[in-house]
C-alpha cells in the first residue's frame, strides 16, 4: 500500500479505504443539516419535463404511452413521461439473506432507472434536463415560442439548432443521454469519452450522428478536454458534470416521482417509517441531485448512502477528508480502475461534496467482485439484467450490520442506475460472469465505522 500523507495516516477510515478493503462509514446526519439554498430548481425541472412530455411522446414512440407499472402512481399522465418503476425484490432479499447468513429488517425495493426511456440510465434525468433547458434558451433567443413543445419539431428550430453545439465529457451513460437527445433536437453534439467507456456506447453515439472524441486518460481528462473545446467555440453549451446545477436539478425530480410511487404502493414514509436509499456514485452528480430531492421531499425520514468501487471511492474520500475535489484516489494509492465503468472516477465533483455532503448519511466502498456478483443475483432472482455499475448498492443493507435494522418497518431502496441499452452479447457476458461470483458475494466482510 502506498504510504499515506502524514495528515491522513492517523485516520482509520482512510487507512481502510487505502487498503482497498470493503469499507462502510455511517454518519449521524444531524436533523439541523440544512438543505442548500438552490431556490426552486427541482420544481422548475419537473415543470420542464412536463412541458416537453408531448414532444417526447411524438418523437420517441416508446414513450407514447405510460407503462402499466407507472399508471397507478401517475393516472393523469399522458405519453412522454421519463420515469422508471419502483418494485419490491423479495426473491433477491431472500437470496442475499442466505448468502450473508443474516436477515435485514424491512423490505428490499429497487428503483429501476436502468429502464428509463430513450437512454436507459439515471443520466436520462439530468442529461435530458440540461439539453431541454438549453433548447428553450435557444428558442427564446431566436424569437420562437419556447413554451410550446411543437416548436422543437419545427423546421425553423432545427435550422437554428444545427448552428449550436452541445459538448460533454463522459465515461458513457451521460454521453448517451446528452448525445441522443441533442441529435434528435437537431443540435450538433460532441462527446469526449474516457478510456473507461465501453465501445458499444461509442458506436451507439456515432450511429445517432454524434461526434465521439476518444481519450486515453480517465474521466477527468475527458471532461477537461470537452471544457477546453467548448470555451473556444461560439454557440456552444458545455455540460459540466463536475459543476452543473441544471444536471443536478434534473436528477432531483426523481424524488417527487418516488413520493407518489410509494403512496401508490401503499407504503407509508414518515419519521416512524423511514427508508434508506443506496446510490451508486461516480463523480457524484446523479446521487447528489437525487439526495437533494429526497431530503427536500422526505426530510429526516430518508437516509442516503453513496456506494463506490473500492478502487475508486472518490466522493467517499473527498467528503471524509474535507478536501472534496482537491484529492484523488491516486493520492492514497488506489488505481481508480473498476469494472463498473460508470463509476470509474478518481476525483469527485467540486460541487456535490461541499453542497450535499452534510446530507449524506453514509458511504460504502465495495470490491468489483461484489459489484459484478450483484448482476448474477438480480438475474437469478428477479430476472432483471443490468450493467455492473447499477448493482453497487445491492449488498450494502447486509454490510451495514445492526445499523440497517433501525426500524422494524424499514425500507431499503437500491437504485439501479443503468443497463437497458447494453447490447445482448455484452449483457449475457455480465450475467455469466456475475452468476459465477454469486456464492462469493458475502465472503468478504466490510470494515464498519460509525460516527
Amino acid at each position: 500500500m502506498t504510504a499515506l500523507p502524514d495528515e491522513l495516516s492517523t485516520d482509520e477510515i482512510i487507512r481502510s479505504l487505502a487498503s482497498g478493503r470493503p469499507t462502510t462509514w455511517l454518519r449521524s446526519t444531524p436533523t439541523e443539516a440544512a438543505l442548500p439554498d438552490l431556490g426552486t430548481v427541482m420544481d422548475s425541472a419537473a415543470a420542464r419535463f412536463d412541458r416537453f412530455a408531448p414532444w417526447f411522446a411524438s418523437t420517441f414512440p416508446e414513450t407514447s404511452t405510460v407503462p402499466a407499472e407507472l399508471a397507478e402512481a401517475f393516472p393523469e399522465a399522458g405519453g412522454g413521461m421519463i420515469e422508471s418503476s419502483l418494485v419490491p425484490a423479495p426473491a433477491a432479499q431472500r437470496r442475499l439473506d442466505d448468502l450473508f447468513g443474516s436477515e435485514i429488517n424491512g423490505r428490499l425495493w429497487l428503483k429501476r432507472d436502468d429502464t428509463l426511456p430513450v437512454s436507459g440510465s439515471i443520466k436520462a434525468r439530468g442529461g435530458f434536463h440540461e439539453v431541454l433547458e438549453f433548447a428553450e434558451a435557444v428558442a427564446a433567443d431566436h424569437g420562437l415560442d419556447a413554451m410550446d413543445p411543437a416548436t422543437y419539431s419545427s423546421p425553423q428550430f432545427r435550422e437554428i439548432a444545427a448552428n449550436h453545439r452541445i459538448v460533454v465529457g463522459s465515461t458513457g451513460n451521460l454521453g448517451l443521454s446528452i448525445g441522443i437527445l441533442s441529435a434528435r433536437l437537431g443540435f450538433a453534439a460532441s462527446v469526449h469519452m474516457s478510456a473507461d467507456a465501453r465501445e458499444w456506447k461509442k458506436t451507439m453515439l456515432r450511429d445517432h450522428g454524434v461526434d465521439v472524441i476518444e481519450h486515453a486518460g480517465d474521466f477527468v481528462e475527458a471532461v477537461e478536454a470537452g471544457r477546453a473545446s467548448a470555451e473556444a467555440a461560439e454557440n456552444t453549451q458545455f455540460v459540466d458534470d463536475e459543476d452543473s446545477v441544471s444536471l443536478f436539478a434534473g436528477y432531483s425530480v426523481a424524488a417527487l416521482r418516488l413520493q407518489r410511487q410509494f403512496a401508490a404502493a401503499g407504503v407509508t414514509i414518515d419519521e416512524q417509517n423511514p427508508f434508506t436509499v443506496y446510490l451508486p456514485c461516480g463523480i457524484g452528480g446523479g446521487p447528489g441531485g437525487v439526495t437533494f430531492g429526497l431530503k427536500r421531499v422526505f426530510g429526516t425520514a430518508v437516509r442516503c448512502i453513496f456506494v463506490e468501487p473500492s478502487q475508486a471511492p472518490a466522493m467517499f474520500l473527498g467528503v471524509r477528508t474535507g478536501r472534496h475535489s482537491g484529492i484523488a484516489v491516486h493520492d492514497i494509492g488506489l488505481s481508480g480502475a473498476t469494472a463498473a465503468d460508470g463509476l470509474a472516477v478518481a476525483r469527485p465533483s467540486r460541487f456535490i461534496g461541499p453542497t450535499i455532503g452534510p446530507l449524506i448519511s453514509g458511504f460504502a466502498a465495495v470490491p468489483d467482485e461484489v459489484i459484478r456478483a450483484g448482476v448474477g443475483v438480480l438475474h437469478e432472482t428477479e430476472s432483471i439484467d443490468v450493467e455492473p455499475s447499477a448493482t453497487a448498492g445491492l449488498t450494502i443493507p447486509w454490510r451495514m450490520g445492526e445499523a440497517a435494522a433501525e426500524s422494524p418497518t424499514g425500507i431499503h431502496l437500491v437504485w439501479l442506475t443503468g443497463g437497458a441499452m447494453v447490447p445482448d452479447d455484452e449483457r449475457a457476458s455480465y450475467v455469466e460472469e456475475g452468476r459465477g461470483l454469486v456464492e462469493r458475494i458475502g465472503t468478504t466482510a466490510s470494515a464498519i465505522f460509525t460516527d
